[in-house]
């Protein structure tokens, strides 16, 4: 398989600290991703995510985490003004046309995946979600689902995505 048919990786953005550490989230999906391209599963690494000041923007944060696990800045591109997950995709769409991306996985949590494949479908993207194997407390599993339960109802009654 040559280099241009693999996919391209879109890890979403989450939380940073002030201080720029990023949350478990925002660690588990650049690891995630640092570990898709690191086996050669995908040849490029898109971040997103915007600043929220003092802190870095959670794109850096995604870069500079898969930066010290081994991938090159060169094969990676930020996107630094997504606030949400409908912003991810949207302003990642020219980046990921900028690179021919034939095919996009999408690496976020298992709770958001739902969301995640229903915004790309109504934007016209297919993607492939993939998730870090984490481990979490029961009720943090609980509260995610809920969260993304509401957050997933909202997005469907809105239309978002189209």
């Amino acid at each position: 398989m040559h280099s241009q048919d693999l996919p391209v990786a879109l890890v979403l953005g989450a939380k940073v600290h002030p201080d720029g550490r990023p949350s478990r989230a925002l660690n588990d999906r650049a690891h995630h991703g640092a570990a898709l391209w690191l086996r050669g599963d995908v040849r490029a690494i898109v971040a997103t995510g915007r600043a929220v000041p003092p802190a870095p923007s959670e794109a850096d944060v995604i870069a500079g985490i898969c930066e010290a696990q081994g991938v090159p800045r060169s094969a990676m591109i930020l996107e630094e003004q997504a606030a949400n997950t409908e912003e991810n995709l949207r302003f990642a769409i020219p980046l990921l046309e900028n690179l021919s991306a034939q095919s996009v996985v999408v690496v976020t949590d298992a709770a958001h995946g739902r969301r995640v494949r229903l915004l790309a479908r109504r934007m016209g993207l297919q993607v492939r979600v993939s998730v870090p194997a984490v481990r979490t407390t029961v009720r943090r599993a609980v509260i995610r689902h809920a969260r993304e339960l509401m957050a997933f109802g909202y997005y469907w009654l809105r239309g978002a995505g189209r």
